[in-house]
Parts: structure tokens; C-alpha cells; sequence
């Protein structure tokens, strides 16, 4: 009868908490669809009409003529009866645009002939905290607010607020900063190739294009070329190990280009490979293509691991650059008419903080290194001096403004923030470390818990944003099989920083290290359970064979909600509201009251099952459940008797980890050391008891033995 009482009280939980579902759905479905226009997972760039350009051009008259311009980079070119009226351009399109969910972030931007931004309309997102928490007013005046910006303006911060700018949209200050950067670099990026903005005297034209075959492109210095044979480099190397042969075939047959301009770029590599390669660079940026044959590899392996082509160095005056890893684009073939074929190509980014003029005469040197017989090392350099034609370069006056990577400006902004997340991460990689000595001491491993936890809350969640959610989860894999950039999740350097931690802890640990200790939402709910046992609230047991099949549920939502985004994310970030963080944590309680009342009653039940929602429903902690099989150590101790003698620790777990037998489930467990605890307390380990009983009734023995033989 009790058994069954309590499956009745979980069954009313259950019902209620549907029921919430269906309503928060329907509200979050029609907070949804009422936002701007959201495509689903396309990522085609919207098309302007004549009425949009009459919103990104408010002061033009009627009669305008929208025309496509394919030169790089592309726009709309807006024409009236009195001459041109400006350009539009796409930030998708022009600075590759991605959002914190890893999906596109397109806004249409207006671009007046004296160098000003007319307008912008927001046309396609799918930011989790735009596209539920904040309504699409907010957004559409943040949009619009960039109207009347200078871009001859000087350097601007991404996320802080200064004058010409709209404000922060407070608790969507990560969003923000993504589109302030895309709106202002694609603005940029048009104003500079237009010759509305200049950058330092000079600058690379950037829209023109005519037809080249490789041939022309050769001839008119836009390739360079360097050549070593078989036999030349045996020469240079001198007596090696391993010798080469006397061939008159190339050793290193390496050409380069600086692809910035599009008669060289396009030419080259064809739109669609070209657009990707330059699109996503900022004002300043420059790229070089470079494509060999023979048997040294220009590229080489190491930069895998290392980060670096260190066979790679690009010599300007008394400047050597060495390109990077994350700065290289792999091209498989060339476009451009009788090209020949190359064994490697690539596509090298040189960022304009390195100092590299374009305009610039520069050199490339290639290095390649043999083993001589000795053991010691006999190397050659291949230098490919370069110098774009002067038809490439166009005068101008003025200076741009040079806005420092989103990232990084992102990280600027909170150091102390930074240091606080560090050592808390710091704090509970110790306590594992020596967790012989914190569980050995009940008072201490209780107070600090709790304070730890009261910490995670209100300094962790509600002050530093610190909640990681499976959206998250989603986004990582989406960028995985669309192009994954490190800069989209760097943005946020304390969601950044936990998952780091995280990623490291799932190979230590398990879950646990993140879902028993620094997640917000799960100390909100293990605080509140503990203040109800403190006022007498029952709390329910639920039977293992129960609560061992309410565990599918979380599963499932996990896998429906990454499952749904490849169809939808617009309807998988809804189904992701099963996750009540944004609501108590991010916006702290601060939503229409479907989002609230779901939150509540979560909490509610949590007071009667303690961490009712990190157990059955919680898709991120089966996101990291999955990987957590991984796990290289197992830091929790059980004894002979658990199980059999004993099951103690199994009644007593917060999360009902352990099972009838005595062993923990690491997919459940959240690593609270409750059951360390008690195994080492030997007022509550019946094992320790019946040893100290053996041990107490020896030694009352020993001495009965003793007096008896006085």
C-alpha cells in the first residue's frame, strides 16, 4: 500500500507538470512565431524588396531600383531618380555571421554614399535568448538603433556601450555583442571596398573583377612561382640518411598569390570557394593562397597537434609571420581555366593585427629538413617573393576603424569574473583530489557543500551567468558538421571556461564534477530540498525498479531535442524549454508566468524528491552522461559489505545513484560524496561499527582473561 501511495504521488507530479509543459509550449510557440522572421536552417541570404529599402533608406524618395552586384563583396545596389542611394549588404553573406546557438545571424544593413549606416533590419536568427527570452520590439529597436553610425568613427568595443550605438540589451548582452560585430564589420567591409572608407592611404580593390585564365594571371605578376628539383635539393641537403634521388622531377614546386582581390581570388578558386575564404574576414585581413607539387608537402602533418605550419613563414620587411592552424582553409581544386592540377592547396587568413600590408612587397619561404646519418638535421628553404600589381591598388584617404576580434573583447571585459570562475573550478578540483580528508570530516564536507553550492547559485548563476544548458550541447555538434570556429564559442568566456573544465572533468570524474557542484539550477534545487528536511517536509522513496525507468526520460528528450534541430532549430530551441535555467537562473524568475510556473513546480517537487528534475528530466546532465562512459579513474570506494550487509549509502543518496546491490551508477551519480562520507563515519557505516565491536569485545577479553589469572 505505501508503494503504491507513492507511485500515485509521482503520477500527480507528473500530470501537473505536463500540464505546465503544454502551456509554456503554446506560449514559447507563440513568443516564437511572433519574432522576427526566422528561417528554419536555411542559410540562403534574404533578398531585399522595395519596401525593406524603404526601411533601410528612410530619407530616399520613391522610385528605387534595387540592383544585384556580384562584385566582392557582394550587394544590393539602391538607385533613385536623382543617382545612387546606398548599398545593402548581408551579414551573413559578407562577415559569415554565427550566433551563439552556432546558427547564422543575417541582418540587412544600409549603407549611405557618405559612409553612414542608414538602417538594418534583423531578417534570420535563432539565438536561444532572442528568440524566447526577449521580445522581438526589443530586438527590432536594438536593430534599428544603428541607424545614423559613422563608420569613419574610431575603434569600437563590442560589448560596451558608447555613444552612436544602441545600448546592451541587458540579459542578452553575448547576442548583442554578435550582432553589434556583424552589423558594424560588414558595414565596414562594404564602406572600405566601395572606396567610402579608406584604410591607411591606400587600400586593395576589393571590387572589380574581369575574367583570367591561369596563363594571364601568371604573366601579369598576379602568381608567383619558385621551383627546386630532386637533384638541386640532394645538392643543398648534402649526404643524407635517407638519400634522394637524381631527378630532374620537382622537389618543391610552389606557387602563391594573395587573393584579396577578386580578379585573383575568383579567378582561382571559383565564387562559391571564394566567398568562403574572404566572406568571413575582418576590415584589415588578408589571405594567400598557396599550392605546390613534388614530393616535400608544403603544409606537412605537425600543425595538427602543434597549432602551427612551422614549414610556413611569411617575410615582410623586418615582419616574419607564421600562419596558424585555425587560419588555414584546405582547397581541394582550382577554378580557374587551364590551371593545372597541384597535390595541395591552400588558403592561409593573415590577420590585420600581425602588421601585414597587402599592398606590400612580402616573401614566403618554405622550409624542408632531412636526417643525416649523424643524426643531425640538414635543411633548405624555398623563398616565393611576391608583390601584388600596382592595378590592384587603390588610392584613398582616411582610416578605418579596426575593431579587435568579438572574443576577445568579450574576455576583456570581466577579468575579476574570470578569476572567480578559476578558482572555483581550482577549489573543486581540489576537494577531489584530497577527498580522503574532506569526507573523513562530516562537519566540514556539509558546511563547505553547502556554501559551495549557495556560491554556484547566486554568484556562479545569477551574477555571472554561469549555466550551461543543452542548447549548447546542440550548437557544438551543429558546428562540428557545418564548420566549427572556436571565435562562436569563445564570446562567452564563462560558459567557455565551465565547459572547458567540464570536457576534462567527464574523463576524471564523470558528470558529477559539473551537475553536483557548479550547476546553478541543480544547487537551487539540492539548497531548497535541504531547508524542507530542516522544516520537517517528508521526503518520497521512490522504488529502484521506478525510479530505474524514469531515468529514459531525460534520455529521450535529449536525444528529440538533438534529433529536432537538423529539421528545425526554431522548434528544438522550444523543446528545449524543458530546461527551467534560463528562467531561474539567467532571467531570474524575470518571464511570462508559463515559464515561471514550470520552474516552481520543478522545484516544488523537488522539495518531496530531492533533485526531482536533475533525475528524470535534466537533458544536459544525459548530454553528459553519454561521454562520461569515458571516464579513465573511479575516485568513489565501496566496501565487501555494501549491499549485501549494508544499504545504508542507498537510502541515503540524493539522486538514487546507488542500486539494490550496492553499486553506483556513474550515468546518475552527481559526485555529492554523501556516501564517502557515511562509509567513513563509523557512527553510520555498519561495517566500521561491527569493527569496532569486534575490536571493543576483543579487548574486554583480554582483560577478563587477565584479572581472572590475578
Amino acid at each position: 500500500m505505501r508503494r503504491k501511495r507513492k507511485c500515485s504521488v509521482i503520477c500527480r507530479m507528473s500530470i501537473v507538470l505536463c500540464a505546465i509543459s503544454c502551456a509554456l509550449s503554446s506560449a514559447s510557440i507563440a513568443n516564437a512565431r511572433g519574432a522576427a522572421s526566422i528561417a528554419q536552417n536555411a542559410i540562403t541570404p534574404a533578398v531585399p524588396d522595395t519596401t525593406l529599402a524603404v526601411r533601410l533608406f528612410p530619407s530616399s524618395s520613391p522610385g528605387m531600383e534595387i540592383v544585384r552586384s556580384d562584385a566582392i563583396p557582394p550587394v544590393w545596389v539602391v538607385t533613385g531618380p536623382a543617382g545612387d542611394v546606398g548599398y545593402i549588404a548581408s551579414t551573413w553573406e559578407i562577415a559569415g555571421s554565427v550566433g551563439y546557438s552556432g546558427r547564422p545571424i543575417d541582418i540587412l544593413v544600409g549603407i549611405a554614399p557618405d559612409a553612414r549606416i542608414s538602417g538594418a533590419v534583423l531578417v534570420q536568427h535563432n539565438e536561444p535568448i532572442l528568440t524566447l527570452g526577449i521580445s522581438s520590439e526589443d530586438i527590432a529597436r536594438y536593430v534599428q538603433g544603428f541607424a545614423g553610425y559613422d563608420l569613419k568613427t574610431v575603434k569600437v568595443e563590442a560589448f560596451k556601450d558608447s555613444a552612436g550605438l544602441p545600448p546592451i540589451i541587458a540579459g542578452a548582452t553575448v547576442s548583442t555583442g554578435v550582432i553589434r560585430d556583424a552589423v558594424l564589420r560588414t558595414a565596414r567591409t562594404v564602406a572600405m571596398s566601395r572606396g567610402l572608407v579608406a584604410a591607411d592611404g591606400v587600400s586593395v580593390d576589393r571590387v572589380s573583377f574581369s575574367e583570367k585564365s591561369w596563363p594571364e594571371l601568371s604573366a601579369d605578376g598576379s602568381l608567383s612561382h619558385a621551383s627546386i628539383t630532386l637533384r638541386a635539393a640532394a645538392e643543398r641537403f648534402g649526404a643524407i640518411a635517407n638519400p634522394l634521388p637524381e631527378s630532374d622531377e620537382p622537389f618543391l614546386d610552389a606557387w602563391l598569390a594573395l587573393i584579396d582581390p577578386p580578379t585573383i581570388g575568383r579567378n582561382l578558386l571559383g565564387q562559391q570557394s571564394y566567398t568562403r575564404a574572404i566572406g568571413s574576414l575582418g576590415v584589415g585581413d588578408a589571405a594567400i593562397l598557396v599550392a605546390s607539387n613534388g614530393v616535400q608537402s608544403h603544409r606537412g602533418t605537425d600543425y595538427r597537434t602543434t597549432g602551427l605550419f612551422e614549414r610556413i613563414e611569411i617575410i615582410q620587411g623586418t615582419r616574419t609571420l607564421r600562419p596558424k592552424a585555425a587560419d588555414f582553409l584546405r582547397i581541394d581544386k582550382l577554378a580557374a581555366r587551364d590551371v593545372p592540377s597541384f597535390r595541395e592547396i591552400s588558403v592561409f587568413r593573415i590577420g590585420r593585427d600581425t602588421g601585414f600590408r597587402a599592398d606590400e612587397p612580402f616573401r614566403l619561404e618554405i622550409a624542408a629538413e632531412r636526417s643525416r646519418a649523424n643524426g643531425e638535421i640538414s635543411s633548405l628553404r624555398l623563398a616565393v617573393p611576391y608583390r601584388l600589381p600596382k592595378t590592384y591598388i587603390v588610392a584613398g584617404a582616411g582610416a578605418a576603424a579596426q575593431e579587435q576580434p568579438l572574443w576577445v573583447s568579450a574576455w576583456e571585459r570581466k577579468p575579476l569574473t574570470i578569476a572567480f570562475v578559476v578558482a572555483m573550478i581550482a577549489w573543486v578540483a581540489s576537494a577531489f583530489f584530497v577527498q580522503e580528508f574532506f569526507v573523513a570530516r562530516p562537519r566540514l564536507w556539509i558546511w563547505g557543500r553547502m556554501g559551495f553550492l549557495a556560491v554556484s547559485l547566486v554568484v556562479l548563476g545569477w551574477i555571472a551567468k554561469g549555466q550551461l544548458s543543452v542548447v549548447q550541447v546542440v550548437a557544438f555538434m551543429h558546428a562540428l558538421l557545418n564548420g566549427f570556429r572556436w571565435e562562436t564559442f569563445l564570446i562567452e568566456p564563462v560558459i567557455f571556461i565551465l565547459w572547458s573544465f567540464v570536457a576534462l572533468g567527464l574523463l576524471f570524474w564523470g558528470r558529477g564534477v559539473y551537475c553536483g557542484w557548479l550547476c546553478p539550477f541543480g544547487a537551487m534545487q539540492e539548497l531548497l530540498n535541504e531547508a524542507a528536511k530542516r522544516f520537517g517536509v517528508k521526503q518520497i522513496e521512490v522504488p529502484f525498479a521506478i525510479q530505474e525507468r524514469l531515468w529514459a526520460i531525460k534520455y529521450t528528450l535529449f536525444v528529440a531535442i538533438l534529433g529536432l534541430s537538423f529539421y528545425s532549430m526554431e522548434q528544438a530551441l522550444v523543446l528545449a524549454e524543458v530546461e527551467p535555467f534560463k528562467t531561474a537562473v539567467s532571467m531570474r524568475f524575470g518571464r511570462a508566468w508559463p515559464f515561471v510556473a514550470f520552474a516552481v513546480a520543478l522545484l516544488v517537487a523537488g522539495l518531496f524528491i530531492e533533485r526531482f528534475y536533475c533525475r528524470y528530466l535534466c537533458p544536459l546532465g544525459a548530454a553528459l552522461a553519454i561521454p562520461a562512459k569515458l571516464r579513465l579513474f573511479d575516485w568513489l570506494h565501496r566496501r565487501p559489505q555494501c549491499g549485501r550487509e549494508c544499504r545504508f549509502c542507498e537510502t541515503q543518496c540524493t539522486v538514487g545513484a546507488i542500486d539494490t546491490l550496492g553499486r553506483i551508477n556513474p550515468n546518475e551519480c552527481v559526485l555529492c560524496l554523501r556516501c564517502q562520507v557515511i562509509m567513513n563515519d563509523d557512527a553510520q557505516c555498519i561495517a566500521l561499527k561491527r569493527r569496532a565491536t569486534r575490536r571493543g569485545g576483543s579487548e574486554g577479553g583480554v582483560s577478563q582473561q587477565a584479572s581472572s589469572t590475578v
